[in-house]
């Protein structure tokens, strides 16, 4: 199910962007009027994009643009007049945002989202790349631990540190993992 949120000042941005949005599968399209009402929001839903028509009521759009990029992961698209668009461009370059043109084309339109959405893919799936290289960092980290600790303490060699957790992991039918944790309960001071 695809998502998003909506900000404007005005609703007949609102219905048009919603429009837009919705003849691209987008199931959940939330919508407002305030940035209080977008953060309240954002603090209690996870969106896929987020799509902020400028200049919102209060603020130019700018600031709020750069508070979504620090606290979310959603990809976000920021609608501004044509003659502040390059200027905006360059402010925004750094925190990921979209600057679109006002008045939108469709066919654009639908072009940034498509390229939106297939750079939030290519993030995740770095984002998941990453994490499983994190757990199996912190994997080799115990094993190498629990090694040292038979080291020390049983006056193994490395090699028969390294034999002894394998042989036991396929003994106990468990991951070495699990029995690095157990060597490490056992030898730790």
């Amino acid at each position: 199910m695809k998502n998003a949120l909506i900000i404007s000042k005005t609703e007949a941005s609102i219905k048009a962007v919603t429009s837009l949005l919705e003849g691209e599968g987008y199931d959940e399209v939330q919508c407002t009027l305030s940035v209080e009402d977008a953060k309240e929001k954002l603090s209690n839903n996870s969106f896929e994009l987020i799509v902020i028509n400028a200049p919102l009521c209060g603020e130019n759009g700018l600031e709020f643009s750069a508070y979504c990029s620090r606290k979310t992961k959603a990809c976000i698209i920021l609608v501004v007049a044509k003659e502040k668009a390059i200027e905006v461009f360059d402010m925004m370059d750094s925190y990921g945002v979209l600057v679109v043109s006002k008045p939108l084309n469709r066919k654009l339109f639908k072009n940034y989202i498509t390229y939106s959405a297939a750079f939030k893919d290519r993030l995740t799936a770095a984002e998941k790349e990453n994490e499983k290289l994190k757990n199996e960092l912190e994997e080799i980290k115990v094993i190498n631990r629990a090694k040292l600790l038979l080291i020390q303490c049983l006056s193994m060699t490395e090699a028969q540190a390294h034999r002894y957790l394998e042989k036991q992991a396929m003994n106990m039918r468990t991951s070495r993992l699990n029995i690095a944790k157990q060597v490490i309960r056992t030898y730790q001071n």
